[in-house]
C-alpha cells in the first residue's frame, strides 16, 4: 500500500473519474479506479486497507447500495459519497447508516484530498488497533503475563511454572517496581488453586489499628464500631493464594499470629472463640533479605522461606527494555484510540542506557507520557535538564555529597524529593503518597528516618 493510503474510486463518468484519479495520485495516494459498483466489489474483501470514494448516481447498483454492501464486507470501512446538489438529504441519511462523509459536486480538489486524508488516517488507526488487539489476544500462557525474551526473564518464567505446581510458601525478592505482585499472580494463575481467590495485602499500606481486623475478621461487638460480623481476608483466600507485599513492614504482634496460622492452619476472628480452618498458600514479597531485616521473626522467615524467586531489575535485562517500552506504548495507543508513536533506533539505545531506578513501574509511566504527548522527546523524559544533584538543598552541596557513601547520597536525594513534594502540596500526606506512589506506612518511616516534620510545610501551621 502507498505510504499515504489507498483509495478505491468509483464513478461511471470517465472524465470525472480520470480527473479525480489524477488529483489523488498527485497528492500521494494510490488509486484503484472503477467505472461501476460491480467492479469495485471485487476489491472489497476482508482486510482491504484502503478507503472508498464513490459517486451516488450510477446505473445498476448506486453509491448508497455499494456503501451498504461494502460495510457488510469490510466493517468500519470509511466510505465517502460524491453527491449532486439535490442529494443532500439522501447523503445525510447515508451518514446515519455509516457513511464517513459526503462531498457535494462541484467540489474543489483540496476539499476532496483533505477528506480522503482524514479517512485514510482513521482507517490506518483502526487497522493498527485491530493488529494490536490480535497480538495481545494471540499471546498465551505466562508469555502473555511477563513480557521479555532475555535469559534473566526466561529463567524467571521457568521458575514460576515450576513452583506453581508445588503447593509451598514462597518469598519473592525484587526492587521496587519490578512487578512482585504480578509474579505472585502468575504463581496463583498457573497453580491448581487458580479457581479460588488471589488476595493481595500491602502490609505497609494498612494502618496498624486496622490490619488485624482486615486479616482475621471480627465478630459483632468485638470493638467499637464492629456492628456486625466481618469475614477477614484470610477466610476469603481459603483454598487460594494469599500475597503479602512489603511483609518486612508487618508489626511484630501480627507476625506471631501469622506464624500460628501457618503452623496450625487455623484462625480466630477478633472477639471470637472458635478456630476456623483455612487452607492457604502464602506468597510474600520483600525488597531485601528478611533474615537481616530488623524486627522480622526468624521462625516466621523459615515458615515462609520454603522457596524463593528473585526478580531481576530492569537494568539487568536491558535487552527487554525496548520490547517492554513498545508494548506499553502500543497498549496506551490502543486504550486511547491513537496510532502508536514510532521509535527511532537512537531512542531504543537511549532506553537501554538509562538505569531505570523505578524499574518497570517507571518504564510504564515514561511510556505513557511518551505516547500521549507527541511533542515530548524521550531523552528529555529520561534525562531532564535539572539533575538530581541540582535539586538538593544548598546545605547539601554536590561536592560534599560525592565524598559520602552511595547510600548517604541516595538518602539525601530521597529526603529532598519528599520535602519538595510536601512543599508542593502544602504538607498533604495523601497528595504526597499519590504523587510518589508510596504507602502511608512507608512514607511515615522515611519521614522519621530523615527527620522530616510535616508541620514545616503546612501554610500558617506549626502543628502536625
Amino acid at each position: 500500500m502507498h505510504e499515504l493510503g489507498t483509495v478505491l474510486l468509483v464513478d461511471d463518468e470517465a472524465m470525472v473519474r480520470k480527473a479525480t484519479e489524477q488529483w489523488l495520485r498527485l497528492s500521494g495516494y494510490e488509486v484503484i479506479s472503477c467505472s461501476d459498483a460491480k467492479s469495485a466489489l471485487e476489491y472489497l474483501q476482508p482486510g482491504f486497507a484502503g478507503v472508498l470514494v464513490t459517486d451516488v448516481r450510477m446505473p445498476g447498483m448506486d453509491g448508497t447500495a455499494l456503501m451498504r454492501e461494502a460495510l457488510s464486507r469490510v466493517p468500519g470501512l470509511p466510505v465517502m459519497l460524491v453527491t449532486g446538489h439535490g442529494d443532500i438529504d439522501m447523503a445525510t441519511r447515508a451518514m446515519r447508516e455509516g457513511a464517513y462523509d459526503f462531498i457535494e459536486k462541484p467540489f474543489a480538489p483540496e476539499r476532496l484530498v483533505a477528506t480522503v486524508q482524514r479517512a485514510c488516517d482513521k482507517r490506518r488507526l483502526m487497522l493498527e488497533n485491530d493488529r494490536l488487539q490480535h497480538d495481545l489476544a494471540s499471546q498465551s500462557g505466562i508469555d502473555a503475563r511477563l513480557i521479555g525474551l532475555s535469559p534473566a526473564i526466561a529463567r524467571l518464567k521457568q521458575d514460576i511454572l515450576s513452583l506453581a505446581a508445588i503447593d509451598t510458601n514462597v518469598i519473592i525478592y525484587g526492587e521496587t517496581g519490578t512487578g512482585k505482585e504480578l509474579v505472585a499472580q502468575c504463581l496463583h494463575e498457573f497453580s491448581n488453586r487458580r479457581s479460588r481467590n488471589f488476595v493481595p495485602v500491602n502490609c505497609g499500606a494498612i494502618p496498624e489499628s486496622l490490619i488485624e481486623s482486615e486479616l482475621f475478621g471480627h465478630e459483632a461487638g468485638a470493638f467499637t464500631g464492629a456492628v456486625k460480623r466481618r469475614i477477614g481476608k484470610f477466610e476469603y483466600a481459603d483454598g487460594g493464594t494469599f500475597f503479602f507485599d512489603e511483609i518486612e513492614s508487618m508489626p511484630a504482634h501480627l507476625q506471631i499470629k501469622l506464624l500460628r496460622t501457618l503452623q496450625e492452619g487455623v484462625i480466630e476472628r477478633l472477639g471470637g472463640n472458635s478456630s476456623i480452618a483455612v487452607n492457604l498458600r502464602v506468597v510474600a514479597a520483600a525488597k531485601a533479605d528478611l533474615r537481616v531485616e530488623e524486627g522480622f521473626r526468624e521462625d516466621l522467615y523459615y515458615r515462609l522461606n520454603v522457596s524463593q524467586l528473585h526478580i531481576p531489575a530492569l537494568r539487568d535485562r536491558s535487552d527487554d527494555i525496548p520490547l517492554l517500552f513498545e508494548y506499553y506504548v502500543e497498549r496506551c495507543a490502543l486504550q486511547h484510540e491513537r496510532e502508536p508513536r514510532a521509535m527511532t533506533e537512537l531512542e531504543r539505545r537511549t532506553l537501554q542506557r538509562y538505569s531505570w531506578p523505578g524499574n518497570v513501574r517507571e518504564l510504564k509511566n515514561i511510556a505513557l507520557r511518551f505516547s500521549l504527548d507527541a511533542r515530548v522527546q524521550l531523552a528529555d523524559l529520561l534525562f531532564p535538564a535539572v539533575t538530581p544533584m541540582q535539586g538538593l538543598r544548598a546545605s547539601q552541596p554536590a561536592t560534599q555529597l560525592t565524598c559520602q557513601p552511595l547510600s548517604v547520597q541516595v538518602g539525601a536525594f530521597e529526603a529532598e524529593i519528599i520535602r519538595q513534594s510536601l512543599g508542593r502540596h502544602g504538607g498533604s500526606i495523601k497528595a504526597v503518597m499519590d504523587e510518589l506512589d508510596l504507602p502511608r506506612r512507608t512514607l511515615n518511616q522515611k519521614m522519621t528516618r530523615y527527620r522530616i516534620n510535616r508541620s514545616e510545610f503546612v501554610p500558617g501551621s506549626a502543628e502536625d
